[in-house]
C-alpha cells in the first residue's frame, strides 16, 4: 500500500513514515523539502500517483490569526483537489482534542476548518484528535510568559508522546475500518499550571508559573475539561516523568553517560 505523508519530514510525519516502512508499506515523506508544496499544489500529482492513502499531519508555520487560517484552508483544499484527481481512497489528519471547544483561539478556528474541508471532501476520511505533545510543553510555556512568569489557568491535560501519536496516526492509515474520530491521550491527567511546572523545573528554568484561572490558552478561555479526550479515547503507555527522564539521558554528553555506565558497550 502506498501511503503519502505530507509533514512527513517533521516530528510527526517523520516518525509515521518510519513506521509505515517497518510494517512493509510504501511510505512517503511529502514535503516542501522533497519538492512537494500544498500551498502552491508544486509536486501534488507527482506525489499523490497511485497512492491509496493520504496522511496529513502538517502544520502552520506561523500561529497569527490570519496566517494560521490561509495555511489549513488553502493547503487543505490543494490536497482534496488533488487527491480525487488521483483516486485516493482514504485521507487521514491530524488534529486536537479539544479543538470544537477552543473556537475563541485562531490556530483552533483554523484546524476546525480543516476538518469541516476534509469531511466535506466526499473521499473516505478518518481523523485523529491528539492531546497536546510531551514535546510542545516548552511551546506552551513559552505563549503564556510575561517578563518571568508563566500565567496558566488549572485546567486539566492529558498529555502524550510523539512516538504514541504516530503510532496511532499510522494505525488508522491502514485500519481497514474507515472514518470518524480516533482519540488518543497519554495515561495520566495533570493540571496545566503543575504539568508546566515540572517541566520548567527538569529543565532547571528559572520562570515562575502563577495559578490564574483567567489565563487564555492560545487566546481560548479553559474550563476543567476543555483539553481532556472522551471516555473512549485511546491511552497510550508512556508517561511523562518517563518521558522526561529519557529527555534527559538523550542530552547528556556520551562521555558522562560512560561513565555512569548509561551507554550500551
Amino acid at each position: 500500500m502506498k501511503v503519502v505523508v505530507i509533514g512527513g519530514t517533521g516530528l510527526i510525519g517523520s516518525k509515521v513514515v518510519a513506521g509505515l516502512g517497518e510494517h512493509g508499506h510504501e511510505a512517503v515523506a511529502a514535503a516542501p523539502d522533497t519538492g512537494v508544496n500544498t500551498l502552491t499544489g508544486e509536486g501534488l500529482a507527482e506525489v499523490l500517483k497511485d497512492a491509496s492513502v493520504v496522511v496529513d499531519v502538517s502544520n502552520s508555520p506561523s500561529f497569527e490569526d490570519e496566517a494560521v487560517m490561509e495555511f489549513f484552508r488553502t493547503s487543505t483544499t490543494n490536497l482534496l483537489k488533488a487527491e480525487a484527481e488521483a483516486g485516493v481512497t482514504h485521507h487521514v489528519a491530524l488534529s486536537v482534542v479539544g479543538t470544537e471547544r477552543l473556537q475563541a483561539s485562531g490556530y483552533f478556528r483554523a484546524k476546525q476548518v480543516q476538518e469541516d474541508l476534509i469531511k466535506g471532501a466526499g473521499i473516505p476520511c478518518s481523523i485523529v484528535h491528539a492531546t497536546q505533545f510531551f514535546e510542545f510543553v516548552k511551546g506552551i510555556a513559552d505563549s503564556a510568559t510575561e517578563g518571568g512568569t508563566v500565567r496558566l489557568a488549572p485546567a486539566k491535560i492529558q498529555p502524550i508522546a510523539s512516538d504514541d501519536v504516530a503510532a496511532a496516526v499510522g494505525r488508522t492509515a491502514v485500519d481497514a475500518r474507515v472514518g470518524g474520530v480516533v482519540e488518543v491521550a497519554g495515561p495520566e491527567a495533570f493540571r496545566l499550571d503543575d504539568l508546566i511546572r515540572e517541566a520548567l523545573a527538569a529543565e532547571n528554568d528559572p520562570r515562575t508559573v502563577i495559578t490564574d484561572p483567567e489565563a487564555l490558552y492560545w487566546g481560548a478561555a479553559l474550563q476543567e475539561t476543555t483539553l481532556l479526550p472522551g471516555p473512549d479515547a485511546q491511552l497510550a503507555g508512556k508517561r511523562f516523568a518517563d518521558w522526561l527522564a529519557q529527555r534527559k539521558l538523550a542530552l547528556r554528553p556520551a562521555s558522562s553517560r560512560r561513565d555512569r555506565g548509561d551507554a550500551a558497550t
